[in-house]
């Protein structure tokens, strides 16, 4: 049974956070984030490819990874996944959450695993052409069931 995380709203910044449905949208059309997680000698930031669903933002991680070993020893990570290149034009966001394997470790695509249906028809839809998901033997998911999360969209402010 899937957990049902509460978020900490965010205070800082209302007048630039994104809307539950912009955030969906952006995510959806973001390709890669920055996966940080923490190890025995400190943090480490990795981009990944990722699917947000709507409640929990899902990697397709390699299982021979310093993530993984990082993931499988302390579960708390932070995403962060922005766009834009001036100022008026930045947006995206920052989640801090925790980490938890679904699935068969590796995954090879054999096993009926329902939880993964809609992570794995998104990743298929957004990164692969044909959208049809790729198993190698070497991947398995991740879930980040957010616990905090920030948004912003400059494009929202007035240019004076």
């Amino acid at each position: 049974m899937r957990q049902r995380s509460v978020v900490k709203q965010q205070r800082r910044g209302r007048v630039i956070a994104m809307s539950a449905e912009e955030l969906t949208a952006f995510l959806a059309g973001q390709h890669t984030c920055r996966f940080a997680t923490t190890g025995p000698d400190g943090p480490h930031v990795a981009p990944v490819w990722f699917v947000w669903d709507g409640q929990a933002l899902w990697v397709y991680s390699l299982t021979r990874s310093q993530r993984w070993a990082n993931v499988s020893r302390d579960p708390r990570v932070a995403v962060v996944v922005d766009d834009g290149h001036h100022y008026h034009e930045l947006r995206g966001a920052e989640i801090e959450g925790q980490a938890t394997v679904v699935g068969p470790v590796p995954r090879t695509g054999g096993e009926d695993v329902r939880e993964l249906a809609e992570p794995e028809r998104l990743m298929a839809a957004k990164y692969f052409d044909p959208p049809e998901m790729i198993h190698d033997g070497r991947h398995a998911w991740l879930r980040i069931t957010p616990l905090k999360m920030v948004s912003w969209d400059f494009r929202k402010l007035e240019m004076g």
